[in-house]
């Protein structure tokens, strides 16, 4: 029988096509990470930046994007995700503009920072449009095509900002705004445009059952707590780990314990914490979010590696190098889908993921070593495909795996939590690397490419490692995904919101 006061979805509409319209706005927020370090140098030379106005205009978005994740995904459950996606997307889009027609560093930081909120506003609303839209049954697959969209932004960004900065499209914003720089930025509009139209037609509305005013005291808290968390990591390296860095740090814990009791007190007074903390403590979610942080400290760390190692030691440009990530790119995409196709073996899945990943970078260990001075980018090939492969067999999966036991009522909740540990887990991987690379590189000169394939063998070390981590906890993680989903499989499993079709 439907709960009192919900409606669920007619059962004959297909998921797809809603599916596949967030999907671009979950491409598009995480696309906009990395597709601006291939535009970086043209900016600093167009607007005559700063080293550290480049690292705002790349951080920024990071930023904002990271802190905002959890009051997104709530305010979503409680004014509808459907509207919190639209309203993301458009004014990503126009934020999109402002940084298209900047006219100087300051203001290409603002609209850079405002791309980062707005896209917080879309991004969790896909997670949890998953568990509401598609039936249990088919969350795999629907996790496989999310996880292949992530994977994939992530790798084509620098190849996508290489090539819109060698065609015709760069020629076009050049002509018409005097840099060619601009058209990572102008490539956001009409995808947004016709993704917004798209939404309106094809996307059901739906809200949290009950959801009540959104918890502003603990909002406040929680954003005073990641930006003291996620300023030094972003940012640590490039002004070398000052002490700044470390009292953020410090802070930051306290600012975590502070929301803590303001969470518990909220709740003690009846009232709508941002996040129930018993969500914290329940074994697959606490497990599941704990294996997301370290995946995607491994995946965002070698990405960095590698592209420093590709440009500054091999001499490639961001086109060149982009395209040494296509192996890697077509084997994630390839295991993503497949993964979703076996949901079946379970737990298995991931446990493969992570041993072909970490056979990777085991590969890319021997290989890089051997080769010495005469690394070539292409020599890498075996080893990131193998990397791509288990990258795709262990986020897809886990991604479903952390969402498949939330309570309906905490689906936004643990959406946003989910987008956080990703966004905070990728940045922690980066600055531990850095600190490895860096320190393995010395004073090595540009083109060194002994010294450059020296410090990527040192810091991929780190990334073996979490994948052995993975491996150790991936027991720990209860119940595979495929049986969670077929124990809820009941005739209520939609009413974990009420999806219509209005706005």
């Amino acid at each position: 029988m439907q709960p009192p006061g919900q409606r669920a979805a007619e059962p004959a509409a297909s998921p797809w096509p809603a599916l596949a319209v967030v999907l671009v706005g979950a491409f598009m927020a995480v696309l906009d990470t990395f597709i601006v370090l291939v535009a970086a140098p043209a900016i600093q030379a167009d607007l005559h930046a700063s080293a550290a106005d480049i690292q705002l205009i790349m951080a920024g978005y990071q930023l904002t994007y990271a802190i905002a994740l959890i009051t997104g995904a709530r305010l979503g459950d409680r004014y509808g995700r459907r509207r919190l996606f639209l309203t993301g997307m458009g004014l990503f889009t126009l934020a999109s503009v402002g940084c298209a027609i900047a006219p100087d560093p300051g203001s290409l930081i603002v609209a850079r920072l405002a791309q980062g909120l707005t896209a917080a506003a879309m991004f969790p609303q896909v997670f949890a449009m998953i568990q509401v839209l598609v039936p249990a049954e088919k969350r795999p697959k629907a996790f496989g095509a999310l996880g292949a969209v992530i994977g994939m932004a992530t790798v084509v960004g620098q190849l996508l900002g290489g090539v819109l900065l060698s065609t015709g499209f760069a020629t076009l914003s050049a002509d018409l705004f005097g840099s060619s720089w601009r058209s990572v930025f102008w490539v956001n509009v009409p995808i947004g445009l016709a993704t917004l139209a798209l939404a309106l037609l094809r996307v059901p509305e739906s809200r949290a059952p009950e959801a009540r005013r959104l918890d502003l005291p603990g909002a406040l808290v929680l954003t005073v707590a990641l930006f003291l968390l996620v300023v030094p990591l972003v940012e640590g390296r490039s002004y070398g780990w000052p002490l700044w860095t470390w009292l953020s740090l410090a802070g930051s814990a306290l600012a975590f314990a502070a929301f803590a009791l303001v969470e518990r007190r909220v709740a003690a007074s009846g009232g709508a914490p941002l996040v129930h903390l018993g969500l914290l403590r329940t074994r697959p979610f606490a497990v599941g979010i704990t294996l997301v942080v370290i995946a995607y400290a491994g995946i965002n760390s070698f990405f960095l590696i590698l592209s420093l190692t590709l440009q500054d030691g091999l001499g490639m440009d961001a086109l060149g190098a982009g395209l040494v990530y296509t192996p890697l790119a077509v084997a994630f995409f390839v295991a993503s889908v497949s993964a979703g196709r076996l949901a079946r073996f379970g737990r298995r899945v991931l446990q493969a993921g992570a041993l072909v990943s970490g056979l990777g970078y085991a590969t890319a260990i021997v290989l890089v070593g051997n080769a010495g001075t005469s690394l070539t980018a292409w020599a890498l090939t075996p080893p990131l495909v193998l990397v791509g492969v288990g990258n795709g067999l262990l986020v897809t999966p886990l991604l479903n795996a952390v969402l498949a036991h939330v309570r309906p009522q905490e689906i936004g909740m643990a959406s946003g939590v989910l987008s956080t540990c990703q966004q905070v887990g990728g940045a922690v991987g980066v600055a531990i690397i850095g600190v490895l690379y860096y320190g393995s590189l010395g004073n090595a000169a540009h083109h060194d490419t002994g010294a450059y394939g020296h410090a990527l063998t040192s810091a991929v070390i780190f990334n073996l490692a979490l994948a052995v981590a993975i491996s150790a906890l991936l027991p720990l993680l209860p119940s595979p995904p495929k049986a969670a989903a077929a124990r809820s499989n009941a005739p209520a499993q939609n009413s974990n919101a009420s999806p219509t079709s209005g706005t």
